[in-house]
């Protein structure tokens, strides 16, 4: 595991440049062994999680080249085979492989998904969903087994009891290939959910309506790319750049940005008191005087992102009185609330509501990033203390934020990464 040392005081001016999406990448490369012929991404972020996810293809005898930002990913030669422990333990998102290897093979054996630790996320819509294309579902010994009779997949009338983007990629994965239509009703929004259907639909997917609450999906033999696909930009990391610069910052102009995906955040600095200039592709952002206090609400795309819950705190503590974050996704996102009391921030959690109060006397400590949005929240509180702050397990923000040191760096902040 590695650490992060961090000196506070340091103010973030500059430019910064937002890479690939996370969110997408993750459901983009299970996706790709889908494909008859060769994929090719470009704008891949060089995070843990794609590592992680090379590892998981090589075992299915799926090759990869990775190359500042390109992604190559042979499928031709896939092998069907239940897949390990190790690699897939670590990460959330290797559970699109049930989709995929189900759409694929019609059938998959997956251990079950790890990933953040940040309280109960249930895969009982995607078994729903599963089921409802006529798949068999069974757990047995921390793994997840389905099959599929004679009759293979068959498209269905699916409608989830509550809106999941793991749900709605996986069973569009499964669907893609399944014969009929399948009409997915209570369907995420998400833009990684439109970036993946894109993909897809250039391969000679036929799916409509990705975007909405109803997706359309009319089952293909056959998908062959013949472009490569050019990864959406992370609005999680542009957000997060975002409120570092609006808490710490002496003029940032954070570029690669598609706007439409940031409006409610966005609105939240704006209703804080931070002065933004919003260009077609790029925001800059200064640091805020005089704040407002808010009530920050996460809820499904197109609301708040629960992913920006954590980033947006180190700013709400400037504010001019009591702020509250109520996260009706996951409420037991709360790791960084007691690493943060250490620091002197004024922050508590009660009954699913987190308040954050005016914190004029924060100061640096040792403290864990115990996931990756929790990791990064320190770090932007960390350059707001006096003295030094050490970071472990530092390895969690790195899984999620691609080339961060060097990012701060060009943004003039300085900051040592070692071994613990």
């Amino acid at each position: 595991m590695k650490k992060m040392i961090i000196r506070g005081g340091q103010k973030l001016s500059g430019k910064v440049t937002i890479g690939g999406a996370k969110n997408s990448t993750v459901a983009l490369i299970p996706a790709a062994i889908l494909a008859d012929t060769s994929v090719k991404f470009d704008s891949v972020p060089d995070i843990l999680d794609v590592h992680n996810l090379m590892l998981i293809l090589e075992s299915m005898n799926v090759k990869s080249l990775f190359n500042k930002g390109e992604l190559e990913i042979d499928p031709t030669k896939i092998e069907n085979v239940p897949l390990p422990g190790g690699a897939i333990k670590s990460l959330r998102a290797s559970y699109y492989f049930m989709g995929a290897l189900l759409g694929k093979f019609g059938e998959a054996i997956v251990g079950f998904p790890g990933g953040d630790n940040i309280g109960p996320r249930p895969i009982d819509q995607h078994i729903k969903g599963f089921r409802a294309l006529g798949a068999q579902v069974v757990e047995e010994n921390d793994a997840v087994r389905i099959t599929t009779g004679e009759n293979g997949l068959q498209g269905a009338r699916i409608f989830f009891d509550i809106v999941s983007v793991g749900a709605t990629i996986n069973v569009l994965l499964a669907a893609v290939k399944a014969k009929g239509t399948t009409i997915i009703e209570n369907a995420a929004k998400e833009p990684e959910i439109v970036d993946l259907a894109t993909f897809l639909n250039n391969m000679g997917a036929q799916i409509r309506g990705a975007g909405t609450d109803v997706i359309r999906i009319k089952g293909v033999s056959k998908l062959e790319a013949t472009n490569t696909h050019t990864i959406i930009p992370d609005r999680i990391e542009a957000g997060t750049y975002l409120a570092f610069a609006a808490a710490n910052g002496e003029g940032v102009l954070v570029k690669n940005v598609i706007t439409e995906h940031l409006e409610p955040f966005i609105a939240k600095l704006v209703e804080m008191g931070i002065y933004l200039e919003v260009n077609e592709d790029s925001i800059y952002v200064n640091s805020g005087e005089n704040l407002t206090p808010v009530t920050v609400k996460t809820s499904p795309f197109p609301g708040f992102a629960t992913d920006l819950q954590q980033p947006i705190t180190p700013l709400l503590m400037k504010a001019n009185g009591e702020s509250k974050i109520i996260d009706t996704l996951y409420p037991e996102r709360i790791k960084h609330i007691a690493e943060m009391q250490k620091m002197g921030a004024m922050i508590s959690s009660r009954d699913g509501v987190i308040t954050i109060g005016h914190s004029n006397n924060l100061r640096g400590a040792t403290v864990k990033a115990s996931e990756i949005r929790a990791g990064v929240a320190l770090l932007g509180l960390a350059l707001m203390s006096k003295g030094v702050t050490t970071i472990t397990h530092a390895d969690n923000i790195l899984r999620g934020y691609e080339r961060i040191i060097d990012k701060l760096r060009g943004l003039n902040v300085e900051i040592e990464i070692v071994d613990e």
